[in-house]
C-alpha cells in the first residue's frame, strides 16, 4: 500500500498509511485543506482531491491563499539540491544540501532520489567527508606542534612522526571512506531488512548514509570535540533518513542503525564472561 506524505502548509506531519490519512480526516487530526503526495504523483494536493480519500473529506477545502505554501515545499523525489547541481551550481548545491540534510534531514530525505546511481552521493560524501578529515588531522597537528597532546601517542601523532605518514594518510584518506560507506551501508541494509524496515533497496540506504555522513563530515572542523559532534549527528541524520527514504517507522531505523553495536557489545560481553568464568573455573581447579 502506497503511503501519503502529508504537509501543513510547509510543516511536515509525517508518513502515513491511507487508512490513518482517512480517520485522521475523520478524527480532525487533518484537515482538507492540508497536502498530500503519493509515489507517482507529479505535485502536491490537497487531502480533499484524493479520490480514495473522497468520502472522508466532510466539506471542500478552504481556498488557496497563494501557491507559496507548495512552491516552497520540495516534492518527495524531486531531488536535493546536489541531484540538481547542474542548474545550481557545484558549489552552491553542495551547501545547500549540507545544510537542508543538517537542519532539515526530515524534508532533506523526503527530497532525496531513492535512485539514480551511486555515483552521485560518493563523489558527494567524498567531499565533505575529505574535508572534514583532511581539516581536522591538520589541525590536530598544529596543536600537537605547539605542545598539545604530547604525551599521547594517538594514530595522528604516530603517523606524523613518521614522516611521511601524513601524506600516506591524505592519499589513502578517500578510500577509507569508499570502503567504509559500502560497507556500512551493507550492514545498516542488511539489519533493516532483519527488522523488517528495508522497503527500498540497498541503493536507497547507500544514498542515505552517502548523504548523511558527507554533510556532518565537515563538522569535524569543530575544535577538539568535532569528530564526536559529526558521528553523534551522522547518527541522527542517518536513522531520520532511513525512516523517510524507506517509509517505515523511525523505530525501526534506529534499531537497524544500533543493531550492529548492540550484536558487537553483546558478543563482548558474553566473550569476557566466557572467558571470566574459564578462569574461575581454572583457579578452583588448582
Amino acid at each position: 500500500m502506497a503511503m501519503i506524505h502529508v504537509n501543513r502548509g510547509a510543516t511536515s506531519l509525517g508518513v502515513f498509511s491511507e487508512e490513518e490519512v482517512r480517520e485522521g480526516l475523520r478524527t480532525g487530526r487533518f484537515a482538507p485543506g492540508d497536502i498530500g503526495w503519493r509515489e507517482g504523483m507529479a505535485n502536491w494536493q490537497p487531502l480533499s482531491q484524493f479520490p480514495e480519500l473522497g468520502s472522508a473529506t466532510p466539506a471542500p477545502p478552504p481556498p488557496q491563499i497563494g501557491a507559496a505554501a507548495t512552491s516552497e515545499t520540495a516534492a518527495p523525489g524531486g531531488g536535493l539540491p546536489w541531484e540538481r547541481r547542474e542548474e545550481r551550481g557545484l558549489v552552491n548545491a553542495f551547501i545547500e544540501t549540507l545544510v537542508m540534510v543538517l537542519t532539515k534531514p526530515g524534508e532533506a530525505f523526503a527530497a532525496m532520489k531513492r535512485e539514480g546511481g551511486l555515483g552521485e552521493p560518493l563523489i558527494y560524501a567524498l567531499i565533505g567527508g575529505c574535508v572534514g578529515g583532511v581539516v581536522s588531522f591538520l589541525f590536530s597537528l598544529g596543536l600537537q606542534s605547539i605542545g598539545f597532546f604530547a604525551d599521547r601517542q594517538s594514530t595522528f601523532a604516530a603517523m606524523a612522526g613518521m614522516g611521511i605518514g601524513s601524506a600516506v594518510f591524505l592519499v589513502l584518506l578517500p578510500l577509507f571512506i569508499v570502503i567504509g560507506l559500502f560497507i556500512g551501508s551493507a550492514i545498516v541494509h542488511l539489519c533493516l531488512m532483519i527488522v523488517g524496515g528495508a522497503n527500498q533497496s540497498f541503493e536507497t540506504t547507500f544514498r542515505v548514509l552517502a548523504f548523511s555522513h558527507g554533510s556532518t563530515g565537515p563538522l569535524q572542523m569543530i575544535p577538539i570535540c568535532g569528530g564526536v559532534i559529526a558521528g553523534v549527528w551522522a547518527l541522527v541524520c542517518s536513522c531520520i533518513g532511513l525512516a523517510r527514504a524507506h517509509e517505515t517507522d523511525t523505530g525501526r531505523a534506529v534499531l537497524a542503525v544500533f543493531l550492529p553495536l548492540i550484536v558487537c557489545c553483546g558478543g563482548g560481553l558474553l566473550i569476557a564472561f566466557m572467558f571470566g568464568a574459564l578462569g574461575a573455573w581454572n583457579a578452583a581447579q588448582h
